[in-house]
């Protein structure tokens, strides 16, 4: 029964994921009381994620790690330096939404971006690899980043951030492998389903924790936060549509995943480097990002299945 009931969440998880959103709008009280556990819980979704897919497929063959690696490296090093000198070359103001932007493109994926390639029907290896091997590589691509933008603060402090992030995924990641290598080598599809309702419960309170800063928001100025949440949209859904036009322009087989990484990013990482005059607007931003990350599955079904 209770597996059964897991299948049905798996089926529908799309709606989970609509139901965490509005819970984290309707119970602001909720929200504080379970942001401290947002590490544990992040953990718990990477094991889940580990295990579901297991370590056979997640590593792939060298030709695999190859490519992830170069894609890694343009979405992390090459988009921002790139951003960074268009606005160099025509002027613009260095302003709180570009800061955003930076930052997005900046950082590695998102630790639900498997889960989110599960839900549209698509392979989540690649992006668990992207995820893994990105957040392995920041310590690296932040530093010409950072270089170029003093602004940003302390590169120690990102630097350490990323590397306690590495461990956890590492840690989480090497678990739920284990557990699936040594105790379930072979899993049925009842039993994917099973863990794949499992992973759609773990995103729907995360997101009620990461969400802590909307209702404040909306209190104090609707108006900014209207201005916010249209920007996520802009920045989030914009990179994953043009990321996967071009992908498909090449005939690229990992399209699906590749682009759900590009617009769903763990750009949270830097805060802890960054000024409180800097962080103020971009807490807003990071409540509003939420909308469309985790209203992927649903708004862009038909871009990445068009049947």
């Amino acid at each position: 029964m209770f597996g059964n009931g897991l299948a049905f969440i798996a089926r529908h998880g799309k709606f989970g994921l609509i139901i965490g959103l509005v819970a984290g709008l309707a119970l602001p009280n909720l929200a504080i009381i379970l942001r401290p556990w947002i590490p544990e819980m992040v953990a718990l979704l990477l094991f889940l994620t580990a295990f579901r897919i297991g370590p056979r497929e997640a590593m792939g063959n060298l030709g695999d790690l190859r490519n992830t690696a170069v894609t890694a490296l343009c979405l992390q090093l090459g988009l921002p330096l790139a951003f960074l000198f268009g606005l160099w070359a025509f002027g613009a103001p260095f302003t709180p939404l570009a800061m955003a932007i930076v930052l997005m493109l900046a950082a590695p994926s998102v630790t639900g971006s498997a889960n989110f390639s599960i839900l549209l029907g698509h392979e989540p290896a690649p992006a668990l690899r992207l995820l893994i091997l990105g957040t392995a590589i920041l310590p690296l691509t932040c530093v010409p980043v950072m270089y170029l933008l003093p602004e940003l603060g302390g590169l120690q402090a990102t630097l350490l951030a990323a590397g306690r992030l590495l461990v956890v995924i590492l840690i989480a990641a090497a678990l739920g492998f284990a557990l699936r290598h040594f105790g379930f080598p072979k899993l049925s599809d009842d039993a994917r389903s099973a863990v794949d309702g499992l992973t759609v419960i773990a995103l729907a309170v995360i997101v009620i924790a990461l969400m802590s800063a909307i209702r404040p928001a909306f209190a104090r100025d609707p108006a900014e936060l209207a201005f916010w949440l249209v920007a996520a949209f802009a920045i989030n859904f914009g990179a994953q549509i043009v990321a996967y036009v071009l992908l498909k322009a090449k005939g690229h087989t990992d399209a699906v995943p590749i682009s759900i990484v590009s617009g769903n990013r763990n750009f949270a990482l830097f805060f802890v480097a960054l000024s409180p005059e800097i962080t103020e607007p971009l807490l807003i931003f990071l409540g509003c990002y939420q909308f469309p990350m985790y209203l992927t599955p649903t708004l862009l079904r038909r871009l990445y299945d068009p049947r």
